[in-house]
């Protein structure tokens, strides 16, 4: 960890709570909102999360599964998500949520109107917004977590 921890804190509620409580409880109260409000389904949702998250190279999201109504996406799940391109295991909905999250966190400046134009011909904007604020959250907390070392005792709050 980058940052020193005093004895018997938990050092994602110390950094998080305790160091900038205005902040890190702003910021947890949006990270968690992504899981407790999100629309979007299961696979699209957990594709454009485990992008990210292998971009971002955060051990506790990579190994996190989003689990709905007690289900989970398999196993193999996260190989597919890395080869987006070319995997037989997604519709294009999920497809382009990888897409979109490899994209948008690696070069959100080359988003073209090609993009658009597919992404807009499966999403509603709703489900674009959302998406966005989706892998804003994952891009933003993930990162902060693996560069100050939290990623490794990184829980979310109840689980």
């Amino acid at each position: 960890m980058r940052i020193d921890i005093p004895e018997g804190q938990h050092p994602i509620e110390y950094v998080w709570g305790d160091m900038v409580p205005g902040i890190g409880m702003a910021a947890a109260n949006f990270s968690l909102s992504v899981y407790a409000h999100t629309t979007l389904g299961l696979r699209e949702f957990e594709a454009a999360r485990l992008r990210v998250a292998q971009i971002n190279g955060c051990v506790f999201c990579l190994d996190w599964r989003t689990e709905r109504d007690g289900e989970k996406v398999e196993e193999e799940f996260s190989d597919a998500v890395a080869e987006w391109r070319t995997t037989d295991a997604f519709d294009e909905r999920t497809r382009l949520a990888a897409e979109y999250a490899e994209r948008y966190t690696l070069d959100h400046h080359g988003l073209d109107e090609e993009f658009w134009d597919r992404m807009t011909a499966q999403y509603s904007q709703l489900e674009i917004v959302e998406l966005t604020m989706s892998i804003g959250s994952w891009l933003a907390f993930g990162r902060l977590n693996h560069v100050l070392g939290l990623d490794s005792v990184c829980v979310l709050p109840g689980h």
